[in-house]
């Protein structure tokens, strides 16, 4: 009976996977500035199938994960207070726990930084995004 049920809500567009998924994927992203791995966690814990979520996730390219990341980090870069490079962690945590790669969250706060203040920007002069995101991704394997 369940099995018949399921089959007619499929077969009138009730239960539809995909439009779920793209749906989930574009709300997320845009509304809690999700990255796509943790995006795509959130639609395994739902039972999404890997292929249909993939498809979904194809919304978010890089660009986009890039240009989102940064607008997080200058949103919460205007109230953030204490050394830069307190504020370098925080601002790099907070990205990482939104799904953000190493590289990515690194290079947007980074950029932030410089644009900041001279202090700041000293201190994002000095940092190597690409060898602290090697090191990060290393970590992460």
């Amino acid at each position: 009976m369940i099995s018949e049920v399921l089959d007619r809500y499929d077969e009138v567009g009730i239960i539809d996977d995909a439009a779920f998924a793209r749906a989930w994927v574009s709300s997320r992203h845009h509304g809690r500035g999700l990255a796509r791995r943790a995006l795509a966690n959130e639609l395994r814990q739902r039972g999404v199938d890997p292929e249909v979520a993939g498809e979904a996730l194809e919304a978010v390219d890089d660009e986009a994960e890039a240009e989102t990341a940064r607008a997080l980090v200058d949103r919460k870069l205007r109230t953030a207070s204490g050394a830069p490079d307190a504020i370098f962690r925080r601002l790099v945590a907070m990205l990482a726990r939104k799904g953000y790669p190493a590289g990515v969250a690194i290079r947007a706060v980074k950029d932030a930084l410089a644009a900041r203040d001279a202090e700041a920007a000293e201190f994002a002069d000095a940092l190597d995004a690409d060898a602290l995101a090697d090191e990060a991704s290393g970590l992460e394997s």
